[in-house]
């Protein structure tokens, strides 16, 4: 029998799953993913969440039901490379491996900022979410909430609090002189103007250098605050960057054309583990895990597997709240409700496929 085990049941693992269970698999091939939740989770949904304007079970969704698969839900405690197992948290036997697909994604990058990783919220994973809305959710009239980083996640947590709690004091902190700054300038400038609108505090050129219980201390000035939001940049899963494998400066894996660890080519990695000239994405993810479900077809049908086709993006989509958005649409900036449809659509085919 061959072994098939899917670390994370992300964006990424689940297009390796639905690209296998599409086609006749042949009977010697298992097929394990390995997931901390009994459901997918969809986390470029998690904002909501955090504001408390969905509920969990909006960015829930269930895994394919086929009898060629068998789900573990437990916590990983350690990738075993050299016995070629999986090694779990709270359970004495191992899982052997004789394919293995990492799909971890990423956690957050503190930096070293003193008190960050201790006093911050997150919305990184589900029940890190879940706590966050929590705080969000149990504040008081005029309650105060720091939102460091002002990149994509930063943007939609800020806004979509903003809709959900008119009465709170909201401030971004944006190292950059602007927010967004992968983005086209229009979209920073209609971003920038949303904020101004909806009173949301932005502080540029923001240098966070200590978090503490109840305040944020920037650029030698600190803010007295009731909950700190930590979307100011993210890394490999902590058990990516404990193999021993070759690294990219980002501590991502670097792998060969097919995905492959060259040091042990039936290991594949993908999403935000791997090493890669686009950023981190759901939909860079997905296009990595259809890649490699056609490269483990043709493996487990004895065919030489083809080099997989260049990366292409459609485009990244943001939420200004529930009517307004911003988006790069096929390299067309895009702002207003177009895009933020646009995302409402995208949603929507995640919860159905």
């Amino acid at each position: 029998m061959k072994r098939l085990v899917i670390l994370g049941g992300g964006y990424g693992g689940i297009k390796v799953l639905t690209g296998l269970l599409d086609y006749q698999l042949p009977e010697d091939v298992q097929i394990f993913v390995v997931d901390r939740n009994p459901f997918r989770s969809l986390k470029t949904e998690f904002y909501t969440i955090a504001a408390g304007t969905s509920a969990e079970t909006e960015v829930r969704v269930p895994f394919p039901d086929d009898h060629r698969v068998t789900y573990l839900y437990r916590e990983v405690a350690k990738i075993d490379t050299d016995k070629q197992q999986i090694v779990f948290d709270d359970a004495e036997d191992n899982l052997p491996f004789d394919y293995l697909v990492i799909g971890l994604g990423c956690e957050d990058n503190y930096h070293g900022v003193p008190g960050a990783k201790e006093f911050t919220e997150s919305v990184q994973t589900f029940a890190k979410t879940r706590h966050t809305g929590l705080a969000v959710s149990s504040l008081k009239a005029y309650g105060k909430v720091s939102i460091i980083g002002a990149g994509l996640s930063g943007i939609e947590v800020a806004s979509e609090i903003r809709e959900s709690r008119p009465d709170l004091n909201i401030r971004l902190l944006d190292r950059g002189p602007t927010v967004l700054k992968a983005f086209d300038s229009r979209i920073q400038e209609y971003v920038e103007k949303w904020f101004i609108e909806n009173n949301v505090e932005v502080i540029h050129h923001s240098n966070v250098e200590y978090v503490e219980e109840d305040g944020v201390c920037n650029n030698g000035v600190c803010y007295l605050n009731d909950v700190t939001i930590w979307t100011a940049g993210v890394r490999p899963n902590y058990l990516v960057r404990e193999l021993p494998f070759n690294k990219d400066k980002h501590e991502k894996i670097i792998t060969n054309d097919f995905y492959q660890v060259p040091e042990q080519s039936n290991i594949y990695v993908l999403g935000d583990c791997v090493s890669s000239e686009y950023s981190p994405s759901a939909q860079l993810a997905g296009q990595h895990g259809e890649q490699i479900a056609e490269i483990l077809l043709s493996i487990f049908h004895h065919k030489e597997p083809k080099k997989p086709k260049e990366i292409k993006l459609k485009g990244t989509l943001g939420s200004l709240g529930k009517t307004d958005g911003f988006g790069n649409m096929m390299k067309y900036p895009m702002i207003g409700f177009l895009p933020r449809l646009a995302k409402s659509g995208v949603l929507w085919l995640s919860k159905r496929h």
